[in-house]
């Protein structure tokens, strides 16, 4: 009996290291993709990423410790997903109809100086 407990916690330990680890180059990507690019779509595509990488790893930990804490915060990170890319597609199509462009440098006048 406590050889199988022992080998079913090495293989949900092994499988939250696997899916941290993915949650992690995931978000890696995501944040590169956002720093670097400067097209508005591109940007919000690597919000996007980095979120779904935090909901990986919110899974991960819910399974780890046996309870559902990590679905319920992952139900409320894509209603949040939901909600900001919605409001991305009004900004992203209202700035290319004002600009004719989606560069994040074409917008710089609109910080606050």
């Amino acid at each position: 009996m406590t050889l199988l407990l022992a080998q079913t916690t090495q293989a949900m330990t092994q499988g939250v290291t696997i899916a941290l680890a993915l949650s992690a180059a995931l978000f890696t990507v995501g944040l590169i993709g956002f720093l670097v690019r400067r097209n508005m779509i591109l940007m919000f595509l690597c919000t996007e990423l980095m979120l779904q990488a935090a909901s990986i790893a919110f899974i991960a930990f819910g399974r780890m410790r046996g309870d559902t804490g990590g679905q319920v915060f992952v139900i409320f990170i894509l209603t949040v997903a939901a909600a900001e890319a919605a409001l991305a597609l009004g900004l992203v199509v209202l700035l290319y109809r004002r600009r004719e462009t989606l560069s994040a440098e074409a917008w710089q006048e609109l910080h606050d100086s």
